[in-house]
């Protein structure tokens, strides 16, 4: 059976793991969580809640985990989705094999990211965001595929998760299932160790919220790494789909 490969590439604190639920609501999907998180760790050093527990479960070797983005899904179903975290894609990692997937850029006002990281982790880099990554990424990708490849903005997706979700299948020539649109609550054997940390939301919800303003304060610290990565949010935003 043919393997359609879809990676999600998102920034953190978007509805990326949402989007995970509504493609793994699908009888003919699989997903794999942040796949590239454990090398991330290993490589930076960086103590993300949860670490240990991930450089335990989660693949360390790029080569490796690249080999299994472009493979079958474990189950051997139709469509593999892949939620990856464009922070994680260090300038190492190799990216031939994106050209065997089919690929969506999640985006997310920097302001509002840079917030809620914030909030979470005390603190927060420019390079924390994926955001100018992302952009290269969207770039590199679209080279190695011979095509440009669809955006979609979180508070979108949440004013009209039909709409948009519906665009989507179709820029991704794959059919709209109305199961995207619900989900049962509560935790997934796919989700990565680090749900325990992250996750509580998601957890709780049975499908997409509407959208709401951000409660997180924008303490001034944030300008500079607001302003680095604004440019590539709004090179990727003049490219987003509409709904359907």
């Amino acid at each position: 059976m043919k393997t359609i490969r879809i990676c999600l590439w998102s920034g953190p604190r978007n509805i990326s793991t949402a989007m995970m639920r509504s493609f793994e609501n699908r009888a003919d999907c699989e997903v794999w969580d942040e796949p590239f998180y454990g090398y991330y760790l290993d490589r930076t050093g960086l103590n993300h809640p949860g670490r240990e527990a991930v450089l335990e479960l989660w693949p360390t070797d790029p080569k490796k985990i690249a080999a299994r983005c472009a493979g079958s899904a474990p189950e051997g179903s139709p469509l593999f989705f892949q939620k990856h975290m464009c922070q994680h894609m260090l300038d190492e990692v190799e990216l031939s094999w994106t050209a065997r997937c089919r690929h969506v850029f999640l985006i997310r006002d920097p302001a509002d990211v840079a917030a809620s990281f914030n909030a979470t982790m005390g603190e927060v880099r420019p390079d924390d965001l994926g955001a100018v990554r992302q952009h290269a990424l969207y770039e590199v990708i679209a080279a190695n595929t011979g095509r440009r490849w669809p955006v979609i903005e979180g508070a979108d997706v949440l004013a009209d998760p039909r709409g948009m979700l519906s665009a989507l299948c179709a820029a991704l020539d794959i059919p709209f299932d109305e199961a995207m649109l619900t989900w049962p609550e509560g935790r997934r054997a796919s989700d990565g160790p680090w749900a325990p940390h992250w996750y509580s939301r998601v957890e709780a919800s049975t499908g997409f919220e509407a959208p709401a303003p951000s409660g997180h304060p924008r303490p001034g610290t944030l300008k500079a790494v607001i302003e680095t990565c604004l440019p590539a949010y709004q090179a990727l935003k003049e490219l987003k789909l509409t709904p359907a």
